[in-house]
């Protein structure tokens, strides 16, 4: 059902930008976006708190306190209202300011520009009190929720570009005060569906302490993390500026977005993973939470093997086909960052193992101080002359060296043996690795150039990757399971 959720997602989602950038034009579309990103800036307290309440709320659900499920969720809507707050003086303050004296919007636009802001404003307060309802509809796994959800968004989405073309109102206002009753009406239904099926989602106020203080504290030190991760992404983009300028800029964007594309296909299986890995850990059960984890590296690596592989070696043809002209070195950027979402995918599934503990302050620290670190040592390898790929060179290495560490602290917070994490990252490492090597062997040797190599290269390149990985990774159990799963769902016998 998450797959049906992306999937519905990327295509109206690749066809409405599209639509609205025509109608808009560059220049309102360009203003929407900067615009929505100064309130977008203040996005990072926001994400550190929804992890905490996600947390909070399944290890609560995984030891069956209903009162105390009820507290935690009505504790975490306190905070996000607090954090909704802050967000709108800090919007209506030091974000206004910085709208009407530093961005650099058309001539005559600014009144729209400041429609737009304040419909920003909106939204994300909206958006940073509906996390505890988002949480507790993951906590208790009704993925299908989200997919239901989706096609109705999808088509109200539609209708904003139907609205949007035969209206006659100003068409920047207009945009985004449609996006705004859409966000509203999605959020409204989220809503109504936790506080009918969901008896802990019926907000009433409390303030214990024994629940804040512990969801605070994890919340502040993941906002640690989140503030150095956000220093590494601008800061080492603004560095790549200050050395190559904007063209390569462009060349990391659309790179990185190639590789965020490819990682959606994983990244959703790791959603379904999460509540159940927080959920055994909470009634004890350690050495299953350790199993549940080992497969999920290996499920999660298969499926974005599968996608990664073939993108991987046809990224050219790829890059030829949707931009016609892509800027220089887009090709070799884009493979640099799926090797990077390849160990940061793991990382990320590790680091649940942490979250369930609730103990994050170190995990924090260390992953918060290295992607303050990348920055300076792009900035420093720059400056003494060295090549552009270096800035995604230290990210895979930092990502790597971060699962090695995590992989520790999970021994150090849970006190479990850790050899299988480790087995496990180097037997999908070489499988992945050998994937890629036969592939390309292949794909010389019997193929000819055009679309039919790009097909026929990425059913090679996906035959090859299943192969390796059923007959290496899994068992006898897991393999059994699979082919029957498949056979289920094609209806054979």
């Amino acid at each position: 059902m998450l797959y049906i959720r992306m999937f519905l997602s990327m295509i109206v989602g690749l066809y409405t930008s599209r639509v609205v950038l025509n109608t808009l034009g560059v220049e309102d579309y360009g203003t929407y976006g900067i615009v929505g990103g100064v309130v977008g800036m203040l996005g990072f307290l926001n994400a550190s708190m929804s992890g905490a309440t996600s947390r909070f709320l399944t290890f609560e659900l995984g030891r069956g306190d209903k009162k105390r499920l009820a507290d935690t969720f009505s504790s975490a809507l306190i905070v996000h209202m607090g954090i909704a707050l802050i967000v709108l003086v800090v919007a209506e303050t030091v974000g206004l300011w910085f709208l009407t004296h530093k961005l650099v919007i058309p001539e005559g636009r600014m009144p729209a520009a400041h429609w737009v802001y304040q419909m920003s404003i909106a939204s994300a307060m909206l958006g940073i009190t509906q996390v505890p309802y988002n949480a507790t509809i993951i906590a208790h796994e009704k993925m299908d929720i989200y997919a239901y959800v989706e096609i109705l968004n999808v088509t109200l989405k539609l209708l904003i570009v139907y609205l949007l073309t035969i209206g006659h109102f100003d068409k920047l206002i207009l945009y985004a005060a449609l996006v705004l009753v859409v966000s509203m009406i999605i959020l409204m239904i989220y809503r109504i569906y936790c506080i009918r099926h969901f008896h802990e989602s019926r907000f009433h106020w409390i303030w214990d302490k024994t629940i804040l203080k512990p969801l605070l504290s994890f919340s502040g030190w993941n906002l640690y993390g989140n503030m150095g991760g956000i220093f590494q992404q601008q800061g080492t983009n603004f560095v790549i500026n200050f050395f190559f300028g904007v063209a390569m800029n462009a060349a990391v964007s659309i790179g990185l977005t190639v590789a965020n594309t490819v990682n959606q296909f994983s990244s959703n299986v790791m959603l379904a993973f999460r509540p159940q890995i927080i959920k055994l850990y909470s009634i004890g059960e350690k050495a299953q939470m350790r199993e549940l984890t080992i497969l999920g590296i290996k499920v999660i690596m298969f499926i974005y093997c599968l996608v990664a592989v073939p993108v991987y070696l046809e990224v050219d043809n790829l890059l030829q086909i949707w931009l016609v002209s892509p800027p220089d070195n887009s090709a070799i950027i884009c493979r640099l960052f799926l090797v990077s979402i390849f160990f940061e995918t793991i990382r990320y599934l590790i680091i649940i193992n942490i979250h369930a503990s609730g103990s994050v302050r170190l995990v924090s620290l260390f992953s918060g101080t290295l992607f303050i670190l990348i920055p300076v040592l792009t900035y420093l390898a720059y400056y003494y002359g060295g090549v552009m790929e270096l800035a995604i060179v230290f990210i895979i290495l930092s990502n790597l060296l971060l699962c090695l560490i995590n992989i520790h602290l999970v021994k150090y917070y849970i006190q479990i043996e850790v050899k299988q994490y480790y087995f496990t990252i180097v037997l999908v490492t070489l499988i992945a690795a050998l994937s890629l090597f036969i592939s390309y062997y292949i794909r010389d040797l019997l193929i000819p150039d055009g679309y039919i190599h790009i097909i026929t290269n990425t059913i090679i390149s996906i035959m090859v990757v299943g192969t390796l990985f059923l007959l290496c990774c899994f068992d006898k159990v897991q393999r059994r399971f699979v082919f029957s799963f498949i056979k289920t769902k094609l209806h054979l016998k």
